[in-house]
C-alpha cells in the first residue's frame, strides 16, 4: 500500500488511506480506551450535493461522545490529519461536525485502470477474510405457497448473502424448516377432508376448523396424495395417517417452495428440519447448557401484553429461561407444565444447532410482526454461546401490492392472498427483484404493477438498465465502424482527457463502488445497491445529454482516435460497475432494450 504522504497511489486505496487518516486522528483523543473494534463504523461517503466535496465523513459526530470531545474540535483534527495527505486538496468543517472532503483530480484517473483489471473483482474487499457466516431467510412455514412478504424476504436475504460474499465472508444461505407443531398438524387434516372429497365424501365448510388451510392448493396436493396412495386411508383412524399426511404434505410443500424460489433465481445452501432437530433432541440439550449455567427455573409468567397464544404463556408453572439476564424484556418459557416444549424451545434448539455447526457469525431475515422475537433470539445465542456467537435480525416492511395506483388484495389463484408466483408471472423476476430491495427494510413498499414495468426513464430499473443498453450500443458501434478495442490501448490511454465535469462526477461515482459495497454489507442493507446504481446511471446520462450539445466531449470522435478511446475506457468502466452492481442483485443486464 502507498505511503500515506506520497502521490504514489493505486486505486481504491484512496479510500483505506482516508479512513486509516481519519482513525489516526480519532485515536489522539481515546487514550486508554480501546476503540480499534469500532475502525468500520467510520463512514466514508460520497455527499449527495457534489457542491459540497468528493466525500464526506461524519466520524467527528459518530465518535464524539465516546472520546468526551466536542464534534467539531473532533472534526479540527481530523482535518488537520486530512490534509497533511498529499491525495486530499482541501477539507472543510460544515454543520455540528461533518467534515467534506476535496481529492486531487489527478488522483480520480487511475480507478479506471483499477476497474479495467479487476472487472467483478473490483467490488471486492475481503475484509472478512474468509470467515464463517450463516445467512436465514425465507423460512416460511411450509403450509401453503411462497407470498409476497416471503418474496421481500426471499430477495432481501439473497442480495444481503451476495454483498457479504464480496466482503469476504464464506456465507451459508439457509432455509429454516417449521415442520413441527400444531399448524403441520392442521395442515395433514385439512389436506385429509380435500383427500375424502377427492374419494366422492361430501365435506362441508364448517368441517374446516379456523386454524385450518382452505386454499385451491390443498385440492391440488390432494389430488397428488389420491395418485401416490389411492384409497389407502379410507376408513383408518386418524393415528394410522396422520404421520404419513404430515411428512407428504411437508414434502410437497417444500418442492413447491423450492420452486418458488428458483423463479427468482434463489437457491439454498442448507435446508434444517425442526422436526428433525426434536428427533436430535436438540432441545434437551438447550435445557442441560441452560440449566448448568444456572439460567433456568421454575416459575409463573405474567400474560405480556398483545400474546393470547397459549404456546407462549400458560398461568401455571412453566420451565422459564431467564432472557431478561441477557437483555430481553421479560424471561421466556421454554418447556409448559405438561412437559412439551414452546415453540421458543424449537428456535433455541436451532440457534444452538447453528452454533455447533460453527457459525458465529448469523443474520436472520423476518417480518416486522415477528419484532418481539429479536431481543429473545438475542438472548437466546448470546446464552447458548457464551459470548462467543452474535445474531443481526433484520425486520421488512410489508408490500402494498397496486394496479394503477389502487390497491389489490386477492388473487385468484391463491384465494387469499397475493403469492409470490403471482407477481412474478405478471412482471418477471428481475423487476421482482429490484422492487424488493428497492427501499429501506424499514420501509413499506408500494409495487404498482403497471409502473414496475413502464419503459420509461420514470421507472429506476428500466433507467439503470438503459444506461448499460447505452453503452453497449456505443461500444457496438466502435467496434463495426473500426475494430474491437485493443486491451493494452485502452490502459495505456491518457485518462487525463477526461477532464470536464461531467465525466469527473462519473468517474467519482465508479470510484466509490467497493465503499459503497462495502458500507451496504457491513449494515446489511441491500436497498443501498439499487440507489448506487441510479445515481452512476443519472451520472451517465448527463455524460450522454452533454455529448449531445457538446461535440467535443462525444464518446466516439472519427478524427481523434486517441480521446475516443479514452473516453470508451470511461463507458467501459460504467458497464463492468452496473454489470456487477445489477448481478449483486440477481438481475440480468440488457444490452439492448425492446
Amino acid at each position: 500500500m502507498p505511503q500515506h504522504g506520497s502521490c504514489v497511489f493505486y486505486g481504491i486505496f484512496v479510500f483505506q488511506i482516508i479512513r486509516d487518516l481519519i482513525f489516526k486522528a480519532l485515536k489522539q483523543f481515546a487514550g486508554s480506551q480501546d476503540i480499534c473494534h469500532l475502525e468500520e463504523s467510520v463512514l466514508l461517503d460520497i455527499p449527495t450535493d457534489r457542491s459540497f466535496g468528493d466525500l464526506y465523513t461524519n466520524a467527528a459526530m459518530f465518535f464524539a461522545k465516546q472520546l468526551g470531545v466536542a464534534p467539531r474540535v473532533l472534526a479540527a483534527s481530523i482535518s488537520i490529519a486530512l490534509e497533511e495527505c498529499d491525495i486530499i486538496l482541501s477539507t472543510s468543517i460544515a454543520g455540528p461536525g461533518f467534515i467534506n472532503i476535496n481529492v486531487k483530480n489527478e488522483f480520480w484517473h487511475e480507478f479506471i485502470d483499477e476497474i479495467l483489471t479487476k472487472k467483478g473483482g473490483y467490488s471486492e474487499t475481503n475484509i472478512k477474510h474468509g470467515e464463517t457466516i450463516n445467512v436465514e431467510f425465507v423460512s416460511a412455514n411450509p403450509t401453503g405457497p411462497l407470498h409476497t412478504g416471503h418474496a421481500r424476504n426471499a430477495v432481501f436475504g439473497s442480495v444481503a448473502s451476495n454483498l457479504l460474499e464480496k466482503i469476504g465472508y464464506t456465507v451459508t444461505r439457509e432455509f429454516y424448516i417449521n415442520d413441527q407443531g400444531n399448524q403441520i398438524k392442521a395442515l395433514a387434516k385439512s389436506l385429509y377432508l380435500r383427500y375424502l372429497e377427492i374419494l366422492g365424501s361430501d365435506i362441508p365448510d364448517d368441517a374446516f376448523g379456523d386454524d385450518m388451510y382452505c386454499g385451491e392448493y390443498i385440492k391440488d396436493l390432494a389430488g397428488c396424495l389420491f395418485e401416490t396412495y389411492n384409497d389407502s386411508f379410507i376408513n383408518k383412524k386418524e393415528s394410522e395417517y396422520l404421520d404419513i399426511l404430515k411428512e407428504f404434505s411437508v414434502n410437497k410443500m417444500m418442492e413447491n417452495i423450492k420452486e418458488d424460489l428458483e423463479l427468482l433465481g434463489i437457491t439454498m445452501d442448507k435446508y434444517t428440519s425442526e422436526a428433525d432437530l426434536f428427533k436430535r433432541k436438540i432441545p434437551d440439550e438447550v435445557m442441560e447448557i441452560l440449566s448448568e449455567r444456572g439460567d433456568t427455573y421454575e416459575g409463573v409468567l405474567p400474560r405480556p401484553k398483545g400474546i393470547d397464544d397459549d404456546d407462549e404463556w400458560e398461568e401455571r408453572p412453566q420451565t422459564l429461561f431467564r432472557s431478561m439476564k441477557y437483555g430481553d424484556s421479560m424471561d421466556r418459557a421454554i418447556r409448559k407444565s405438561d412437559g412439551t416444549w414452546t415453540y421458543f424451545a424449537g428456535d433455541m434448539a436451532y440457534h444452538l444447532d447453528k452454533i455447533k455447526r460453527g457459525y458465529s457469525k448469523m443474520v436472520t431475515v423476518l417480518g416486522a410482526d415477528h419484532s418481539g422475537y429479536v431481543k429473545r433470539l438475542k438472548a437466546a445465542v448470546h446464552a447458548l454461546s457464551d459470548g462467543t456467537a452474535d445474531i443481526e435480525i433484520r425486520l421488512y416492511q410489508l408490500v402494498n401490492f397496486l394496479e394503477n395506483g389502487k390497491p389489490i388484495r386477492m388473487s385468484k389463484r391463491s384465494g387469499n392472498f397475493i403469492s409470490l408466483r403471482d407477481v412474478v408471472d405478471k412482471v418477471g423476476k428481475d423487476v421482482t427483484r429490484y422492487m424488493m430491495i428497492s427501499r429501506h427494510h424499514d420501509v413499506m413498499i408500494d409495487f404498482d404493477f403497471e409502473k414496475v414495468i413502464e419503459c420509461s426513464m420514470d421507472n429506476p430499473l428500466f433507467y439503470i438498465q438503459y444506461a448499460y443498453a447505452r453503452i453497449c450500443s456505443v461500444l457496438r458501434h466502435y467496434a463495426n465502424s473500426f475494430g474491437a478495442l485493443n486491451e493494452e490501448e485502452v490502459r495505456n490511454s491518457d485518462k487525463g482527457v477526461l477532464s470536464d465535469v461531467a465525466e469527473l462526477n462519473l468517474l467519482k461515482t465508479l470510484s466509490f463502488w467497493p465503499e459503497r459495497v462495502r458500507s451496504a454489507a457491513l449494515a446489511i442493507e441491500p436497498h443501498r445497491i439499487p440507489g448506487y446504481l441510479q445515481e452512476v446511471a443519472y451520472y451517465f446520462h448527463a455524460l450522454w445529454n452533454v455529448g449531445k450539445k457538446n461535440a467535443e466531449l462525444r464518446f466516439i470522435s472519427p478524427d481523434n482516435r486517441t480521446e475516443t478511446i479514452s473516453r470508451l475506457s470511461l463507458l467501459m468502466a460504467t458497464k463492468i460497475v452496473l454489470e456487477d452492481g445489477l448481478k449483486i442483485m440477481g438481475i440480468t443486464p440488457m444490452s439492448e432494450m425492446k
